[in-house]
Parts: structure tokens; sequence; C-alpha cells
């Protein structure tokens, strides 16, 4: 029962905290499941290739990874359904009673520059998680050799940008190139 209630308070805090959306997320979500030992627990939720393979599958199922992220971990941690069903649930517990109680208000005064620049000021706070993530993403569980991924990276690139490849279809490439590099 504890690890239960553990589950929804860190999803909870990581849910209030989570500026950003889904990858800005991640590295709060890492810290919280791979270097916190939480209560009636002897070591952390996830070892760092748990989490890796987490956040592989989240990427490739539909929806927000945050949500997807927390759902997987929530049934890893308990091994459950229900640990799934509290991990979601208050990783969006947060900004669903904000958006009810804020929307009105910043409907009435968006055009306040109080308001604009308390959100001006938070992009680059976003943009800073978001950097946080993929560099928490780069290790040695994602990227066995550099220089092979920095080449399917900038193949990717020139692929989608400049030969117009649909992106899935590139996503799909990479894939292939990487099963058969690793």
């Amino acid at each position: 029962m504890m690890v239960y209630l553990s589950l929804f308070l860190t999803y909870l805090k990581i849910g209030l905290f989570g500026f950003g959306g889904g990858y800005a997320m991640l590295s709060l979500i890492q810290h919280e499941t791979v270097e916190v030992i939480h209560w009636g627990c002897d070591t952390p939720w996830l070892t760092q290739s748990q989490f890796t393979d987490i956040v592989a599958i989240s990427q490739m199922t539909p929806g927000p990874i945050g949500i997807n992220s927390a759902t997987y971990i929530g049934y890893t941690v308990t091994g459950s359904i229900w640990g799934s069903i509290i991990a979601t649930l208050a990783v969006c517990l947060p900004s669903f009673i904000l958006v009810l109680l804020v929307s009105r208000l910043l409907l009435k005064h968006k055009e306040n520059p109080i308001i604009k620049s308390i959100f001006k000021s938070l992009r680059p706070i976003a943009v800073g998680l978001i950097a946080s993530a993929a560099i928490l993403l780069m290790n040695k569980e994602n990227f066995p050799d550099y220089t092979y991924s920095i080449a399917i990276a900038v193949a990717s690139f020139i692929l989608t940008y400049f030969v117009k490849l649909h992106p899935i279809f590139v996503i799909i490439l990479a894939g292939l190139a990487g099963y058969l590099i690793y």
C-alpha cells in the first residue's frame, strides 16, 4: 500500500513541476525513479537501463510521453494496473486543476503585461528542461557508439529536410540501420 501512496505523491510532484511538456518532465522523472529511494523500498524503482527502455516505449506509443511513461512506470513499480492508473492520474491532476482554476482568469487578463512577462519568462525554462532531457538520454544505453549514432542522425536529417522523405519512413530506416549496426 505504501508504494501506491509514494507513487501517487511522486507523480503529483512531477505533474506539478513539469513545465514544458513530457520531454521537459523526463529529467525529473529520471531523478525520481532512478536516483531516489522511496518509502518502503530498499533501492530506486528503476535502473537506468529500465528507464531508457521505458522512454523508448513511451516515445513509440501514441500520446504524450510524460503520461505514457507514468503509465509504464506505474505498472513496472507495482506490477499491477492500479499502479498505472495511480501514476497516470497523479501526473495529470495538477494540470487539470490548474487549467480549471486559471483558465477564466487568464482569458480575462491575457493582455496584462505582467501575465505576458510571466509566460515569456517560462519559455527559456521549458527549453532548458527539454535540453536537460536530451542530455539525460545521451547515455551508453542509447548511444553505444557515437560515431554511428551521429551518422544515423545526420542521414535522418538529410532525408527529412532535403530529400523530403516522410518522417515515418525515416524513423523506420533509422531503426533498421540501428538494428543492423548495433
